[in-house]
């Protein structure tokens, strides 16, 4: 498939994309925040010279916090701009960098992309782990702005589908890339679909990398005095449709031998919380909605973690943490945060995501897996009546966490020679102007 094809079948899929953006609106109206930006008609930069990172959504973002930390301390001289997908991930970016430029990258036609980047005028691209688009990856390229893919990783699957489009992908794959991967299967994988082998560079997982906030382990505890310091309180963040249902029937279950157990039911996206919510209702189960305040009672079963940003907090209040997308296919969500807290870790069989992770923490007793409602519930019963189980595994999530450190580090020594001086820049007012055809 040759790029000039590919832009009209991007053209002819953008209006039904942004229809779902709009339709989505209608139960979260953060989707109809910095619409313009979609199409890259998002204000336009002021002042010097800008490092620009995308992180798709919310945990994408997360994971580059460490990274985008390092640079502001590094190159404090250039504004950072931050991009994102969703607006979880846009709530997240502002959340944790209010200095930043957060908008959302637009859709990967020619002329947006060609906004897009007059409007912000990066001197360096970084982009997180799998984001590959043709136009954006080539119209950087013809304006001389390098491009770090940063902690890419590749799945085999994936592989096969981007054989499938022939040269356009491998035709992203210029002297302007520069590839970090996570994993030597990772590097094998982006040059069978083109990239260069010397501009392929293994750095590991950025995630193992996590900083916890401060004051978050003082937090949890707040937590947990808050809904009853000597229950026992499992956790289980980043659910799906389809996940929440084996959740609270294992819960049910639990109950049925530790009567005061609580459960802490955060789902992944905030559209669905009003139909968590409804599901509760339907089981005739007492919750309490987070939103509404920290007390639940002793009469409650479960908490509906209906707020955005404070997983880390829950998942320190916590005894036990089951982390979804994983009994569903999904492919998992981050199992390193619970890991890092010290808890003992349940997934399900679905960890695409993060396979080399998940691997990690169930081969060295950090994790273990079950398949299903029975099984989770039967882990649960295991764990909470067995502290030492639950120290000893928490014990070895978190040396695996520390042990596999440095991916920042080894990014930096990448970007260092694509970040410009910026005493040699061009006076802002010259670089804003538009480029032809934009």
């Amino acid at each position: 498939m040759t790029r000039r094809l590919y832009s009209v079948l991007i053209f002819c899929i953008v209006p039904f994309a942004f229809g779902l953006v709009l339709w989505r609106g209608l139960r979260d109206r953060s989707y109809w925040q910095g619409l313009p930006e979609r199409f890259g008609r998002g204000a336009r930069r002021g002042g010097g010279p800008a490092l620009w990172l995308h992180a798709v959504s919310l945990g994408e973002m997360s994971a580059a916090a460490p990274l985008v930390r390092a640079l502001r301390t590094r190159y404090p001289q250039y504004q950072l701009v931050l991009t994102t997908a969703t607006p979880t991930g846009r709530a997240r970016a502002r959340s944790l960098f209010t200095d930043a430029d957060v908008r959302f990258l637009p859709y990967d036609t020619p002329r947006a992309v060609c906004r897009f980047l007059d409007r912000i005028r990066p001197k360096l691209g970084i982009i997180m782990e799998t984001e590959l688009w043709p136009n954006l990856f080539a119209e950087c390229e013809r304006r001389g702005v390098p491009l770090l893919l940063a902690s890419a990783r590749l799945s085999a699957r994936s592989v096969a589908r981007y054989l499938k489009f022939g040269g356009l992908f491998r035709g992203i794959f210029s002297d302007n890339l520069l590839l970090a991967v996570q994993t030597p299967e990772d590097a094998e994988r982006f040059i069978a679909i083109g990239a260069q082998s010397t501009r392929t560079h293994l750095v590991g997982n950025i995630k193992f990398d996590l900083e916890l906030s401060p004051g978050v382990i003082d937090r949890g505890h707040e937590l947990r005095a808050a809904f009853g310091g000597n229950r026992p309180v499992w956790i289980a963040g980043s659910t799906h449709a389809g996940e929440e249902e084996q959740v609270l029937a294992a819960h049910v279950q639990l109950r049925g031998a530790k009567p005061d157990a609580l459960l802490l039911l955060a789902p992944r996206h905030p559209d669905r919380f009003e139909g968590v919510a409804d599901l509760l209702r339907r089981q005739d189960l007492r919750f309490a909605r987070r939103s509404l305040g920290d007390a639940t009672g002793g009469a409650t079963n479960v908490v509906l973690v209906d707020t955005v940003g404070e997983l880390a907090a829950l998942y320190a209040a916590a005894d036990v943490a089951f982390v979804g997308g994983s009994l569903v296919p999904i492919g998992g969500h981050n199992l390193l945060e619970p890991a890092a807290l010290g808890l003992p870790v349940l997934t399900g069989p679905s960890h695409t995501n993060g396979k080399d992770i998940a691997r990690l923490l169930l081969q060295q007793g950090a994790a273990l897996q079950v398949a299903n409602a029975a099984e989770l519930a039967a882990a649960l019963r295991s764990l909470l009546g067995d502290a030492a189980a639950r120290q000893r595994m928490g014990a070895s999530g978190r040396h695996i966490v520390e042990s596999n450190r440095g991916s920042v580090g080894r990014l930096l020594a990448l970007i260092e020679p694509l970040v410009p001086d910026p005493a040699s820049q061009m006076p802002a007012a010259a670089a804003a102007r538009p480029s032809a055809g934009c």
